[in-house]
């Protein structure tokens, strides 16, 4: 099982100790982010989604533009286009990026984040549209005839595409949502299953879960996991520490004051967030190096749990994460830019030559010669 990274690219700079600054869509900005995530040698980006945010198929198509080799993520809420019309739309992005595109479907874990865009439907009842929109999506990427649907939330009669991924037999289907619900939808359709950065335990025990739901689908060994964190890492332990704790006191006064934090409940309805809360709960510190502090201090907004140490350090915790099954880490940092630039230079060659080493059958120190190698894979 091989390493996946994938890394983040915002519409502008932000994060929990940068207050948003700039145009709403700053191109300048979106490409050099872009761009210094391909120099470091990351697979994928991820483009996010919110009922706020400027329109992902566009910035997509943009960073597609701006690189060469990096990889798009392309965050989707199904129930706002008709699947259809997402599938044509999702293949011709994977034409204009040369196969470099696949697409992370959240289906919605806040009502009130939902009514925002117009959509009333419960919770059980987004999960249920989403199974029936993937099915429309995949099978309009892959039907050589005509053909009709008619569904709960769809109906469609004589569809049939002109435009077809290239990636065979289509792109690849991220999928995120820890509810029961989420879970049920994802083993049917989930060609990687995207988890938040919880605990040994808790990441061994959804693995457990996600891959018993795609068994009853006969999909048992084809899905994959990914994980997401925010590393936080320096030349020493206690300085990784210490950053830790400057990042926080930095963030009490951004977050109370960013729109991108004030307008979440302080109860969140998603079952993700409350999984991280319930890890935070437990202390600021889980499993050694599993830090909670920006999860408390946010309420769980999304990816907020981090890794603190040194690279090397880092490395080995994110290799326990390997040894359960993750085989993508989605990786952030709070200073968005600079910190994807340090953990390509720093983080990404450790990791990539110790899964080597390991998948090698070797249990002793990382191999200097694969080390050198993964170091080669950044750009001159």
């Amino acid at each position: 099982m091989s390493v996946e990274f994938i890394g983040y690219v915002s519409h502008q700079e932000s994060s929990e100790i940068h207050l948003p600054q700039g145009p709403a869509v700053n191109p300048p900005y979106i490409a050099a982010v872009a761009q210094a995530h391909e120099y470091g040698g990351f697979d994928r980006v991820l483009i996010a989604h919110s009922s706020a945010s400027p329109d992902g198929f566009q910035i997509a198509s943009f960073v597609a533009q701006q690189t060469r080799r990096l990889g798009i993520l392309l965050a989707h809420r199904p129930g706002f286009v008709a699947p259809t019309l997402a599938a044509r739309q999702l293949a011709t992005l994977d034409h204009f990026s040369a196969g470099r595109a696949a697409v992370h479907i959240i289906s919605g874990g806040d009502d009130a984040e939902q009514q925002r865009d117009g959509d009333f439907l419960n919770h059980a009842e987004r999960y249920r549209r989403t199974d029936e929109y993937l099915d429309v999506v995949k099978r309009s990427w892959t039907s050589d005839t005509p053909f009709d649907h008619q569904g709960e939330f769809y109906r469609v009669k004589g569809h049939k595409s002109q435009i077809r991924p290239l990636q065979k037999p289509h792109l690849p289907v991220y999928f995120g949502g820890s509810s029961e619900a989420a879970i049920e939808v994802a083993g049917k359709h989930a060609d990687v299953f995207a988890l938040w950065g919880e605990s040994l335990a808790a990441v061994e025990e959804t693995i457990a879960k996600v891959r018993a739901s795609a068994a009853n689908h006969g999909r048992a060994d084809q899905i994959r996991f990914s994980l997401s964190l925010r590393p936080i890492i320096a030349s020493t332990e206690d300085a990784a520490w210490a950053r830790a704790e400057s990042i926080l006191q930095r963030a009490k006064d951004v977050v109370s004051a960013s729109p991108n934090f004030t307008r979440r409940p302080k109860d969140p309805q998603n079952v993700g967030a409350q999984r991280l809360l319930a890890e935070a709960d437990k202390g600021s510190v889980v499993d050694r190096r599993l830090w909670t502090g920006i999860t408390a201090l946010t309420r769980a907004a999304g990816n907020s749990t981090s890794l603190v140490g040194t690279p090397q350090q880092v490395t080995d915790a994110l290799l326990e994460y390997h040894k359960l099954g993750i085989s993508t880490f989605l990786i952030r940092g709070f200073d968005p830019l600079e910190d994807a630039l340090a953990y390509g230079r720093d983080l990404l060659p450790l990791v990539r030559a110790a899964v080597a080493d390991a998948h090698a059958g070797d249990a002793g120190d990382v191999d200097e010669n694969a080390l050198r190698d993964q170091r080669q894979r950044i750009p001159a």
